[in-house]
């Protein structure tokens, strides 16, 4: 006969019925020592004397709960992890799965799965590692405590100096009301490393404008500059890092060409938009956690779908930042904005411009570059300037050339080195001679030709 274990709820039910069974018990004590209702001891009372022992084993027992996830799965989403999704962060890793796997699993059963696996999310804290490297090593100690000497210490300096601190600030009431901008260095796909330059709305926390670069540049800042002036409108305010890009004063020849505040914080002034920097990183920390998260996401997401070149990255950007948006911004809390909207006459090409100063030469050519220009009016006519001229050389956004010359604008050419067209030999067409046929009337022809008619006659007859 098989032997039946119970549990020590189990066994004691057990025996309190089997008491009350074979002695005849009373069922109100059974009912206070088991805290049951009447009801419940007659239920027992019938099973004991139906099913003995074995009806007391609870009806779960050596059962898997409906949600149980099977090995096969759970060896599928470490195999995915370690050959395919290396690198994602767990909670990146869920939705992936969800997406491309179509495996449905929620964060802390995915966790504790790579967690048995001994698998680290790339996200982890330093605690966290430590921990992981005595798990491997087998040399878990979690018993040790500070002694009271020590937790004294640590009290005693949990106090920082307010001018060393970075307390946690508030998001702002409205959105535009002030944006974060930067770019990271990092290694976003391919061999090479690439800038990322981004905003952020401190408000709702979305991704208003992004754009790689080779380097970090002004042509980055204005792409970024320009998908939120056509996506949103005019902010408020821009807090930037205090590089050259933005701050002039560290600069020590701060000229045109070379300084780019007269370029970028032209573009701010002439739109209205208030520009601020900061040398602490703590102070714009929304657009420095969004690196953090674009460094652990973004990264991943361009190499899974064979993102090489900046073109594809920043194809890629533009579904990118609207999926990102949805899933982690503040779009949907209905929070009001400031933005303004662009007056249709604003040529944003002019705005977003490089601007430097020149002056016309004695040919009434400037120099741009070691190449030099002529200017030319709204008709395609050449004005000639007078020597020491002064002119504003403006590269616009879609880099054509325009000079400023008593608030007129005019078009810049480039003036070859060599004529492309001479006018003295280009223009003589050459002579195309025709052949020559002699009529039938000629004199030395008019024999042959009536020979050629007397034979005709002569054939039809």
């Amino acid at each position: 006969m098989r032997k039946v274990e119970l549990r020590v709820m189990e066994e004691k039910k057990y025996r309190i019925i089997k008491n009350l069974v074979d002695n005849n018990g009373n069922k109100h004590r059974a009912k206070v020592q088991l805290n049951l209702t009447m009801r419940s001891i007659n239920r027992l009372i019938n099973v004991y004397k139906t099913k003995g022992k074995s009806g007391f084993i609870h009806g779960n027992r050596n059962k898997l709960p409906a949600n149980t996830i099977s090995p096969e799965t759970k060896h599928e989403i470490v195999r995915l992890y370690n050959e395919r999704y290396y690198d994602f962060n767990f909670k990146h890793f869920k939705e992936c799965l969800k997406e491309l796997e179509d495996i449905d699993i929620s964060y802390n059963a995915l966790y504790k799965i790579l967690d048995s696996n001994l698998i680290l999310s790339p996200k982890a804290e330093r605690k966290t590692k430590k921990t992981y490297r005595k798990r491997i090593q087998n040399k878990i100690d979690l018993g040790k405590s500070l002694l009271t000497s020590e937790k004294k210490l640590i009290i005693d300096n949990d106090i920082l100096n307010p001018k060393a601190s970075h307390a946690r600030l508030p998001r702002k009431k409205y959105a535009g009301e002030l944006l974060q901008m930067d770019a990271s260095e990092h290694l976003w796909f391919g061999d090479t490393k690439t800038q990322l330059h981004a905003a952020i709305d401190d408000a709702t926390g979305t991704i208003v404008g992004a754009y790689f670069d080779e380097q970090e540049t002004l042509k980055g800042y204005y792409n970024v500059l320009k998908q939120v002036l056509e996506g949103y409108g005019i902010p408020n305010e821009f807090l930037t890092d205090r590089r050259t890009i933005f701050d002039y004063k560290s600069l020590k020849n701060p000229q045109p060409e070379y300084n780019s505040l007269t370029q970028f914080g032209y573009a701010c002034e002439q739109l209205g938009i208030n520009l601020s920097v900061t040398s602490v990183a703590q102070a714009k920390g929304r657009i420095e956690r969004l690196f953090g998260t674009l460094q652990s996401r973004l990264v991943n997401e361009l190499r899974i779908n064979n993102i090489k070149t900046i073109s594809q990255a920043n194809k890629f950007l533009k579904t990118y930042t609207t999926k990102f948006n949805n899933q982690f911004g503040l779009i949907n809390n209905n929070i009001p904005h400031i933005y303004e909207k662009i007056n249709k006459d604003t040529n944003l090409d002019l705005i977003l411009a490089v601007v430097s100063k020149r002056t016309f030469d004695h040919g009434s050519s400037l120099k741009y570059f070691n190449k030099y220009f002529q200017a030319y009016n709204k008709n395609g006519r050449l004005i000639n300037f007078r020597n020491k001229t002064r002119a504003v050389v403006i590269k616009s956004f879609d880099n054509k050339l325009y000079c400023l010359v008593n608030r007129i604008y005019y078009r810049l050419i480039e003036l070859d080195s060599h004529e492309r067209k001479s006018r003295e030999f280009d223009s003589i067409k050459p002579e195309v001679r025709k052949k020559y046929t002699v009529p039938a009337n000629h004199p030395w022809k008019e024999q042959s030709y009536l020979n050629m008619l007397a034979r005709t006659a002569y054939k039809q007859h």
